[in-house]
């Protein structure tokens, strides 16, 4: 069979042959030789150093590293962002773009249950806390492509949690000047029962007032979770979690200065507002989970699980604006370009509710060979009310949409019927039910030294709105070499199916297409470890270059963190890229870790040719340091720096994509946290008044430490007397200082 395989190899290599199928083709001899060698002998346990029982290409995130890196969300985005295949244009959001997918190709996950975000909101400013607390999560896996078929169906990433069960009383605690939380656990005597539940206050008005603009803000989240678990007998164990967090955001902008364009040619834009915005966004979130242990090699469980999400988007702001052309040298006003208003208004509704069940499994043949396999029903019942429309008007003029051609100057109307430059209307009513069923195969085996791990699996899903069924194949494999060096070879490859959820069904005009298909990704992935020391330390490089085809793509447009579909399977894509992460104790006993990426993410509307997507990302270097002074480890500092190149600025809702192909600025950011530990296990205290605490901590979080004003995305603004749209940025947060306190009973 050895002989059989290396033959094999050799073959292939001096072949053109397709990448998929090569990757089949050895996965399926692999699998032969390995079922052959389990006929004949039975192994120890393999062990792959690092990745013990984490899924191939998973990484592994410390929660601890979230709970002391400064944060603007409470989430751990904040660490995400520092990984090279995780792109983040805005510190105020807690949603992430992966490879250059959107927000909405991320699966994320807690105890195994698939979590959903609201839908209608449209900047950072507008979000809360994310549904994941950094303070109740035990474990914490990130995938950015290639997982297994266990995981369901998105095309970027997957985000597992797995929240704590505490053993015994805890109580801990952190206040700061934009909010607080409070997490308490507790078990019973004979470990029977055990409960953990975390609440959160969060308000960022002191951040957002470093804003360019005059605005009022009064932006409040909280929300309370719970994770409860009893053992009914050594056989079964009953699990519940359940979230309920309420995100009230009010806004009154009074006026707003930006300057932009070039150097050469500054250009200014001065609003005066009037009016005010108020939003809601109340979810609820719960699931029962029974476990059983039928036996030492079989394990079942059974989930139910209803997500409720009720939002309300409120506007009606007017806008007087001026246009003019600034003096380079001094300063002034030299020209008037143009002086007009507008007026935004939005009556949007979204109530959406998730209702399902889920069986899923597991066998162990012995230590190294396992069978998974789940399968899930849930319905789905929206119901959505959207009003929203905008007028502009010019000298009393009120202006039709953006037409380039035929171009009418100042005091001529067009014809043709005015009208708004954009109204979006519809009453929604959407249910539906979806069907998932996956089995996927485990196997870890040893030859001549070598270690092999191999998984490969299924996933079917249909949903009965469109009727569309769909077959996933998905497969890992890794080599850990009998060599000297330390060095693991990765290789992951399947098809990934992303069925419409309800945005992307909806086209702008709020129409529902029951015609949409699910956008198609086939990913390829090759990927590689090496662990090694240096500095008397352990380190480990890890490198992965990837391409995806993507198929039956529906386009969008992206402002801020607002994705607004095309609702047509009209585009094909493709994403390619490299990506290399260094990872280590830079400072004995601390994690750190640098990385960098390439990547580009293209698209192909209509057999127009390519053009990047919204979120294509280009290049991103980034770092994440943990430090502490020798001579005072009590004093530790965390370090956060991402640069990462402009995305496309995007075009403007209802306009044509191939015309807008500028980039935003480069994002630049620094954050740096400062924390002096009083007391903690191994660091005891003399004053009288810490004897009651366990640990207690004083921090100050540093954000944008050079005050860098980035930009996020374009405010559109007509000039009726060129016809010409202009990109006014919209500039995120400046440098502020956060003070805290840490502490456990």
């Amino acid at each position: 069979m050895e002989k059989t395989m290396s033959q094999l190899i050799q073959r292939i290599s001096k072949n053109r042959v397709k990448p998929f199928f090569i990757t089949g083709l050895l996965l399926f001899v692999l699998s032969q030789q390995a079922l052959a060698q389990s006929d004949s002998i039975v192994l120890d346990e393999v062990v792959f150093q690092g990745t013990k029982s984490q899924p191939i290409g998973n990484i592994e995130i410390q929660a601890s590293d979230a709970q002391f890196t400064p944060s603007l969300t409470g989430s751990f985005t904040d660490i995400l962002k520092t990984l090279p295949y995780v792109s983040v244009n805005t510190e105020l959001s807690s949603q992430y773009m992966v490879r250059g997918g959107n927000y909405d190709e991320n699966l994320v996950y807690v105890n195994g249950i698939e979590v959903y975000r609201p839908q209608l909101i449209r900047s950072g400013q507008q979000e809360g806390l994310s549904f994941l607390n950094p303070d109740m999560a035990a474990a914490v896996s990130f995938s950015a492509g290639g997982w297994e078929a266990k995981y369901g169906d998105k095309m970027s990433s997957v985000l597992d949690v797995i929240y704590r069960t505490p053993k015994k009383f805890e109580l801990g605690a952190e206040l700061s000047l934009m909010g607080g939380n409070i997490t308490a656990g507790h078990a019973t005597k004979d470990g029977k029962l055990s409960a953990l539940v975390g609440a959160r206050y969060l308000n960022r008005n002191l951040i957002l007032n470093t804003l360019d603009n005059d605005t009022e803000f009064n932006p409040q989240s909280y929300d309370i979770q719970a994770n409860i678990e009893y053992q009914l007998n050594p056989k079964w164990k009953l699990n519940f979690i359940g979230n309920f967090s309420n995100v009230l955001f009010e806004q009154v902008p009074n006026t707003r200065s930006t300057n932009f364009g070039t150097s050469e040619n500054p250009i200014n834009l001065t609003v005066f507002y009037d009016g005010k915005e108020e939003d809601r966004f109340q979810t609820k979130f719960g699931a029962v989970s029974l476990h059983h242990k039928a036996s030492s090699k079989l394990n079942l469980s059974l989930d139910v699980f209803s997500y409720h999400s009720v939002e309300e988007e409120y506007f009606d702001i007017s806008g007087a604006y001026l246009i003019k052309k600034i003096n380079p040298e001094s300063g002034g006003a030299t020209e008037t370009l143009d002086i007009g208003g507008q007026i935004d208004h939005a009556r949007n509704d979204l109530d959406m509710l998730v209702a399902g069940i889920q069986h899923r499994g597991k066998y162990r043949f012995n230590a190294n060979n396992n069978l998974e396999w789940g399968f899930s029903g849930q319905k789905e019942d929206i119901r959505d009310m959207l009003n929203e429309w905008q007028l502009i008007d010019s000298a009393g003029y009120n202006n039709t949409p953006y037409n380039p051609s035929p171009y009418y100057g100042p005091g001529q109307v067009n014809p043709d019927d005015l009208e708004l430059n954009y109204h979006f209307s519809a009453k929604n009513k959407l249910e539906s039910n979806r069907f998932n069923v996956y089995a996927q195969y485990n196997k870890k085996w040893e030859n001549n030294g070598n270690r092999f791990l191999l998984n490969f699996g299924v996933r079917g899903t249909y949903w009965d709105y469109n009727e569309e069924f769909n077959i996933s194949p998905r497969a890992q494999f890794a080599i850990k070499p009998d060599w000297t060096t330390d060095q693991l070879f990765r290789l992951s490859a399947g098809m990934y199916v992303q069925s419409p959820f309800y945005k992307e069904l909806r086209t702008p005009d709020g129409e529902l297409n029951k015609e949409i298909k699910a956008q198609k990704s086939i990913h390829i992935i090759a990927g590689h470890d090496y662990e090694f020391e240096m500095l008397n330390a352990p380190f480990k490089l890890s490198t992965e270059v990837y391409y995806k085809k993507m198929d039956d793509l529906i386009p969008y447009y992206l402002d801020n963190v607002r994705i607004k579909y095309y609702g047509e399977n009209i585009s094909e894509g493709r994403a390619y890229g490299i990506d290399a992460k260094l990872h280590g104790e830079f400072v004995k006993n601390a994690d750190s870790w640098l990385s960098l990426s390439y990547a580009r993410v293209e698209e192909n509307i209509n057999d127009r040719g390519y053009l990047p997507r919204p979120t294509d990302p280009r290049f991103k270097a980034s770092l994440f340091f943990q430090d502490y002074m020798p001579s005072f480890p009590t004093f530790k500092v965390n370090t956060t720096l991402v640069y990462a190149s402009g995305l496309p600025n995007g075009a403007p809702v209802l306009t044509d994509p191939y015309a807008f192909q500028t980039t935003l600025p480069d994002y630049k950011r620094v954050d740096i946290g400062l924390v002096k530990v009083i007391k903690d296990r191994e660091n005891a205290s003399n004053i009288a008044m810490f004897d009651s605490f366990k640990e207690f901590s004083i921090g100050l979080d540093i954000f944008n430490v050079f005050n860098i004003k980035n930009t996020v995305s374009n405010q559109w603004i007509r000039d009726v007397n060129s016809n010409t749209i202009y990109g006014v940025p919209n500039r995120l947060t400046g440098r502020f200082f956060n003070a805290k306190l840490m502490m456990k009973f």
